[in-house]
């Protein structure tokens, strides 16, 4: 597609998608928003299917660093530096901003062996991002936000998935604990990260379907989530007093996955 075959972002089309910002908006239009070069051209590589793009808006710089959109004639726009700042969630804009249909959430079928995380009042959009990131890397068929969890389409959870986000299932779980009772009745065995826990690498085999949880930045797992635990994982410090007071919330996520996603049991 040539650059000059992109028509102006009209008045309407901007107004719709700087909505996308406010999560009502998200919810109500099944849409996300997606900013700078990578995170959009990541999110475009990985796409299901083509018609998932519901628009794409590029400054006249980037317009050229885009190949192969074609086949997404119709979705192109171009903006200049006045819609980009109704558009744009960080300080400085790249010129590249894509709204994205949400995957569809339908009925979790997980396979005989599946790996799944689960997020308990998780907030910070940055941890989720990654840890979601994470969990694709190891496999995960899911990520379950519960109650509390920051949004998993806000623009900076969606920066934080590099582009990961349409790799697995992203379930929407208000009743957590309701969640993984389900799970545990399908035959999945709860992991809790908790500082009660014993060594994770104590454990030296795991069941087919596990289920890891990670609770909130400062108070850990909920009671009711952590009382369903079948174990409860601790991450050892060195020495004899740690050096500092915790780890961060996808750091001890991605820690625990590596011990748990990568033995099959």
């Amino acid at each position: 597609m040539m650059r000059e075959s992109f028509s102006p972002l009209s008045k309407a089309m901007l107004g719709r998608l700087a909505r996308l910002g406010q999560k009502k908006h998200r919810d109500g239009e099944g849409l996300f928003l997606a900013e700078g070069l990578r995170t959009v051209s990541e999110l475009l590589q990985s796409l299901p299917d083509p018609s998932m793009l519901h628009a794409l808006v590029l400054d006249e710089n980037a317009a050229g660093q885009f190949d192969g959109l074609k086949r997404f004639a119709g979705k192109v726009w171009l903006a200049g530096p006045d819609e980009f700042k109704r558009l744009a969630q960080t300080t400085s804009p790249q010129g590249v901003v894509a709204a994205f249909r949400k995957p569809e959430s339908g009925e979790f079928r997980p396979a005989a062996r599946s790996f799944v995380v689960a997020l308990d009042d998780v907030q910070d959009p940055g941890n989720v991002g990654t840890i979601i990131r994470t969990a694709a890397w190891f496999g995960a068929e899911a990520v379950i936000c519960g109650r509390g969890t920051a949004d998993p389409f806000n623009a900076k959870t969606v920066r934080s998935t590099a582009g990961s986000i349409f790799a697995l299932r992203i379930i929407d779980a208000p009743d957590l604990a309701g969640a993984l009772k389900r799970l545990q009745a399908d035959g999945f065995a709860v992991a809790a990260a908790a500082l009660d826990g014993c060594d994770y690498r104590d454990f030296p085999a795991w069941p087919a379907r596990r289920v890891l949880v990670i609770g909130n930045e400062a108070n850990g797992i909920s009671v009711d989530v952590l009382a369903l635990a079948n174990r409860r994982l601790l991450i050892p410090h060195a020495g004899t007093r740690p050096a500092v007071e915790s780890l961060n919330a996808s750091v001890s996520a991605g820690i625990l996955m590596a011990g748990m996603a990568m033995d099959n049991g």
